[in-house]
């Protein structure tokens, strides 16, 4: 398979091709810049060419007249890499699963629904994913030493994030770059994906247990029996279980930190103004800090209150709290800068993917063809149910994320499309955000072209068909009551 890099550039060279064969249109737009449905008209032809094509991910950056750079979305990209370089810099993270699982040693069972919505929210807050390689050593030995197999010990984190990013509440690799493509608040619609978050969370924790529950009693059930043996040996079961090591205090304090910048986070973006009228709480606090002599001036007048938040204000957040971990874990200034610079490079090309995704949307913009296609949409959309429209939705974001393995890229190539022809059938920009995350999570738990998949595996020395054989049940589960929520929340 190519890279998604490579897969979104032939995508803008066929669209580039396609407006000189779509006819051009557009639609009248009200003052918020929504389309107004039944306004369209042709327009003179403008096909994009090989000038146009190379262009287009520069301005899916930086924006132009027609079209919103994404120059936002990839510098917090950029920013939340460079907080978690400085966390991990720490080792809190590792060290914090390690603690929770020692105290609940002699009862390793109930770590699975623990640590499986550990992970979930962590999948669903800020996209957690290849974090979850350095778990897999840890968890695997201690999850064999009680009876289980390395199978459950790989669903434990890769199970848990990926459903965590299936129902993904504030993520912003998801749920912001969908957002900012379709000018609504990442926080809008997080009632829903809260209560979708939960279902599939425990859908999967249920699926899990009972799994382990069985090989616990037959170890011949397990679909790896055949080589627990040879893994006893490979991850040297009761020596790596013995490890005894403690957290420090710099380290909770961390932990509590990383937290904390997440909730933060969370009451930032949500519009409580919007959720009921009298919600002015964080309106009236903000007003009376800057409003404090010197203390209004520390701070800065121009201190947004919470609930107003977008991707300046969070990006500030993670910046600010980074430099937080550093001083209170004592970090040297040259390591945390090489920390802060390193988490920033490993996210580099995710920010980059955000803006080649979005130079589809320019060429499509600049060729004047997305108000054809939206057309033919609205056409085609004209008597269908809302219920329809989402789970057709969701079933066509399932290939999508097959071809385009980036969440944050399938956002920003899809969406701008996609969000106006919900609107035409009216159903909320926020639950054809829900159904894109949904299809993504879905197929990133067993997808080959996934790293996080194929590595975690990888470690486990698990084939990849074997997991598929595991998590066809599941696949079907979460496809199921995915589809019936997406249908119910429709019409809601």
């Amino acid at each position: 398979m190519p890279s998604a890099y490579t897969i979104l550039f032939i995508i803008i060279v066929i669209i580039a091709i396609l407006t000189w064969i779509i006819p051009a249109g557009t639609y009248a737009t009200d003052k918020a810049g929504n389309i107004i449905s039944g306004t369209y008209k042709a327009v003179s032809s403008k096909p994009q060419g090989i000038w146009d094509v190379f262009m287009a991910p520069v301005i899916g950056m930086v924006g132009d007249k027609k079209t919103e750079g994404a120059i936002s979305v990839s510098l917090f990209i950029l920013v939340i890499g460079g907080f978690l370089g400085v966390v991990n810099k720490t080792d809190a993270l590792n060290e914090g699963i390690s603690s929770i699982v020692r105290r609940y040693k002699g009862r390793e069972k109930q770590l699975i629904p623990i640590l499986m919505i550990l992970f979930a929210i962590g999948g669903s807050t800020y996209g957690m994913g290849e974090e979850t390689i350095a778990f897999y050593p840890l968890l695997i030995p201690v999850m064999m030493g009680v009876g289980f197999d390395s199978l459950v010990a790989v669903a434990i984190a890769l199970v848990g994030t990926q459903v965590g990013c299936l129902a993904s509440t504030v993520n912003p690799f998801a749920t912001g770059v969908a957002s900012q493509t379709l000018n609504i608040s990442p926080g809008d619609g997080l009632g829903s994906r809260l209560l979708l978050l939960i279902i599939t969370t425990a859908v999967s924790i249920i699926y899990v247990y009972h799994y382990a529950s069985v090989i616990q009693k037959d170890p011949t059930k397990s679909l790896i029996y055949d080589q627990r043996a040879e893994d006893e040996k490979r991850f040297a079961i009761k020596a790596r279980t013995d490890d005894d090591h403690q957290m420090t205090g710099r380290q909770k304090a961390v932990i509590w930190l990383f937290g904390l910048t997440f909730v933060i986070m969370i009451l930032g973006l949500i519009p409580w103004t919007n959720l009921n009228s009298h919600w002015t709480f964080f309106d009236t606090f903000n007003k009376w800090l800057t409003g404090i002599p010197f203390l209004g001036n520390l701070l800065g007048h121009d201190m947004a209150p919470l609930g107003t938040w977008y991707f300046n204000e969070i990006t500030m957040l993670f910046l600010f709290m980074s430099v937080v971990i550093m001083w209170v874990y004592h970090m040297k200034e040259g390591e945390f800068m090489d920390a802060f610079m390193k988490g920033m490079a490993d996210f580099l090309s995710v920010a980059i993917i955000v803006a080649v995704a979005r130079g589809i949307q320019v060429v499509m913009n600049n060729g004047m063809i997305t108000g054809t296609v939206l057309h033919w949409g609205e056409m085609g959309l004209h008597g269908l149910s809302q219920s329809v429209f989402i789970i057709l939705t969701y079933i066509f974001y399932i290939p999508m994320s097959f071809l385009i393995p980036s969440t944050s890229g399938l956002a920003a190539a899809t969406m701008g499309i996609i969000g106006p022809l919900g609107h035409f059938a009216h159903v909320s920009g926020s639950l054809v955000i829900t159904a894109y995350q949904a299809a993504s999570g879905w197929v990133n738990l067993i997808t080959p072209t996934s790293g996080i998949v194929m590595g975690a595996l990888a470690i486990a020395h698990v084939n990849v068909s074997v997991w598929w054989k595991w998590m066809l049940k599941l696949m079907i589960y979460l496809f199921i009551v995915t589809c019936v929520f997406l249908g119910v929340a429709a019409v809601l």
